[in-house]
């Protein structure tokens, strides 16, 4: 299967499936939950960016850099984005990333699933060796997320890219990359799975 290849993943929380422009409506509403594009170490779109935002991954989608999924809750409707990025086709190497949420599904089981599904589709279907994760040093939230997935920390990429944001033109962006391999793929999907199958309290 290429790694473009537009495709469906589905579970219990969460469908995961190929972005486009019909999600548009759906978008503005959930990024507009919790005025998210105003997280200045973030890179979410505002809701009249979001048109441009949606083709700029189907964009990188024709040039083979990136796979973008609309992310749907149970009942169909569209809560956020995410893809697999900076595709490494010959080294079977993807990034799950350029993810966001409207705040109302943060922090709970969909997120959790979503990344299951994504992994288990980069490791079972795709043969990936390694898939990676990357976050701002200053995303507290998202650095424990990736870690609460089993990810290890393999580094800081230090000032590494410059902050385009409004509140921090100019402001260098630390940026922590994470990774699982394909060796500890069964025991992150053990505890991913034991995570999901925990009643929420």
């Amino acid at each position: 299967m290429s790694f473009t290849q537009d495709t469906t993943l589905r579970g219990k929380h969460v469908q995961l499936v190929p972005l486009t422009a019909e999600h548009h409506d759906d978008l503005v509403e959930a990024v507009r939950d919790g005025e998210l594009w105003k997280l200045w170490y973030t890179a979410i779109p505002t809701p009249e960016g979001m048109a441009a935002e949606i083709q700029r991954r189907l964009g990188l989608q024709q040039a083979g850099s990136m796979l973008p999924f609309a992310v749907l809750d149970t009942t169909g409707k569209a809560v956020g984005m995410t893809t697999y990025m900076n595709i490494d086709a010959a080294n079977r190497r993807v990034e799950i990333g350029s993810t966001w949420y409207r705040q109302a599904v943060q922090r709970t089981p969909l997120n959790t699933e979503a990344k299951r599904l994504l992994l288990a589709h980069a490791f079972e279907t795709l043969d990936c060796i390694a898939v990676e994760f990357r976050t701002h040093w200053f995303n507290h939230a998202s650095r424990r997320g990736i870690e609460r997935l089993g990810a290890k920390l393999d580094g800081v990429l230090r000032s590494h890219q410059i902050n385009r944001h409004p509140d921090a033109q100019g402001a260098l962006r630390d940026t922590c990359v994470y990774s699982i391999v394909a060796s500890e793929w069964p025991s992150v999907k053990s505890h991913l799975d034991f995570q999901l199958s925990k009643p929420r309290t």
